[in-house]
């Protein structure tokens, strides 16, 4: 068999989807799907957005929720499940893009930036999400 199922993007659940979206389309530079855009002085009624890279592929998208119950990681009560791996071009791009992060609402859950063979940050987005970024 020569053709595989094909990954579109992927999904992150959101009590508030349009600050989770905007999160990452600040964090990673990402764009709307045409029509997902903030309404323009409208109500946002959104249950369901799409975040695209310039060039038009599908990169995240949002599903509204009523509840997410965040990770407790390292603690093992509420497993990681899923999360997102970033990779940046050196330890200042690191430190960067992580404060950035943070800046932009995301919590640091681990620094590992002592670590000389893999220096890494895990942090939560805003809805609890982990992610890392690390030099890749």
């Amino acid at each position: 068999m020569t053709d595989y199922p094909r990954l579109l993007h992927t999904v992150l659940d959101g009590e508030d989807i349009r600050t989770l979206a905007e999160f990452y389309r600040h964090l990673l530079g990402l764009v709307y799907r045409p029509g997902d855009e903030l309404p323009a002085g409208g109500p946002d009624d959104a249950d369901w957005l799409v975040l695209r890279a310039p060039d038009g592929t599908n990169v995240l998208a949002f599903q509204q929720t009523t509840q997410v119950t965040p990770t407790t990681w390292p603690d093992p009560e509420v497993p990681m499940q899923l999360h997102l791996d970033f990779t940046v071009a050196d330890r200042e791009a690191l430190e960067r893009h992580a404060a950035h992060a943070v800046r932009l609402g995301a919590r640091v859950v681990l620094d590992r930036t002592d670590d000389p063979d893999e220096p890494l940050y895990v942090l939560a987005d805003p809805a609890g999400h982990p992610f890392c970024l690390f030099v890749g």
